[in-house]
């Protein structure tokens, strides 16, 4: 035999494949109908376990490949007759209600909550999302969530992740425990510069305050200082220019934007002082209750799997079904406990796109955390 007929073989195989699966497909089908009338679970852990193990015994050393393929082929079924049963949930209903009609419009002014002082990155975010909009400045991250929660502000502004430095921890451990949603997101180019009160050189300088990610993002910069300069996180950058002016320390010294210093009176000792010229903040805008606008196309959640091998592999498989683009997964421990890990997964998809609720529906009922944050566009 050579190639041609190998080829002729498969292609033979694979047609019988597609007919076994449709017939297969078209049985899961009636199958779910079944169970919706009896109102049944989707889901029977047990019957995928015994077929499993069965494949497993009758497939030799192809054994590994075999338990992929028939998971994949159960997950694709659990899909489809989720999709046909499409039983309405809470969550469900919200999105739902919060998808807005196609001639909605983002609004361009409203009370708006930012962490820091007026020269912060994120006030550059605002200007641009909200440009008719009333800037409220507040200490801390968790006041601007504090504020959106109690409705004091229709909007608040925060950075969720840097280009160079990754995900804002703080901002995202908050998500998981509030109950607000992201409707929005934009991307500022961050330049960070060296700055200090008129007549300090860099030979002179002994501190340097700026935020945790400023710093991270300007560590090579740092580590060049050496050793002797104290290096001191603050709540924001353009607080930290706002306290070297004020203060008398006379080595002191801000990262902060060029804006931030000629705001407060400091001159630049050093510019551009990133660890990368492609230096990116991706900022969010959360309010009280979801709203979903025209253009949407970036779906966020945070969840946690089972304590078992294979259980995020289910998670992606059902996104992989739907033939979904996932731009972001990231781990991290879960709030409130030692070991258990969460995970940050941003899909490109709206949720007026065929099978994305389904897929949320699916995600809330098997794991153990699931948190929708939102589905909006990037500006």
């Amino acid at each position: 035999m050579d190639l041609h007929d190998y080829r002729r073989q498969i292609d033979q195989i694979d047609k019988e494949l597609l007919d076994a699966f449709l017939r297969r497909m078209q049985v899961a089908g009636e199958i779910a109908d079944y169970k919706m009338e009896h109102d049944l679970p989707i889901l029977n852990k047990q019957r995928e376990r015994d077929i499993l193990a069965a494949v497993e015994e009758q497939s030799g050393d192809m054994e590994l490949y075999a338990h992929r393929f028939f998971a994949n082929l159960m997950e694709l079924s659990r899909s489809y007759q989720a999709s046909r049963i499409q039983k309405p949930t809470r969550l469900i209903q919200t999105i739902e209600d919060s998808c807005l009609t196609a001639d909605a419009v983002f609004p361009k002014h409203g009370n708006i909550a930012i962490s820091g002082v007026e020269g912060a990155y994120a006030q550059i975010a605002a200007d641009r999302l909200f440009p008719r909009g009333s800037l409220q400045f507040l200490p801390n991250f968790e006041s601007v969530f504090d504020a959106v929660e109690h409705e004091e502000v229709d909007y608040g502004i925060l950075p969720i992740e840097n280009s160079s430095f990754g995900s804002v921890k703080g901002v995202y451990n908050l998500l998981q425990e509030r109950e607000v949603y992201i409707t929005r997101s934009t991307r500022v180019n961050v330049q960070h510069e060296l700055l200090a009160r008129p007549g300090v050189r860099l030979s002179g300088i002994t501190t340097v305050y700026s935020h945790e990610q400023a710093i991270g993002q300007c560590s090579k910069f740092l580590k060049e200082l050496g050793d002797t300069v104290r290096v001191i996180p603050v709540a924001n950058t353009a607080m930290a220019a706002k306290m070297v002016s004020e203060s008398d320390e006379p080595g002191a010294a801000a990262i902060a934007s060029h804006d931030a210093g000629q705001l407060y009176g400091l001159k630049t000792v050093r510019s551009n002082i990133m660890d990368t010229a492609n230096n990116y903040t991706r900022f969010v805008v959360i309010r009280k209750k979801p709203l979903v606008y025209p253009g949407a196309n970036r779906v966020s959640v945070i969840l946690a799997t089972e304590h078992r091998p294979g259980a995020l592999y289910d998670v992606l498989s059902m996104i992989t079904a739907l033939d979904l683009n996932m731009v972001k997964l990231e781990s991290a421990p879960m709030v409130g406990t030692d070991f258990e890990f969460v995970f940050y997964i941003d899909l490109e998809t709206s949720v007026w796109e065929h099978g994305t609720l389904e897929l949320l529906a699916a995600l809330e009922r098997t794991c153990p955390f699931f948190k929708y944050l939102g589905n909006y566009p990037e500006v």
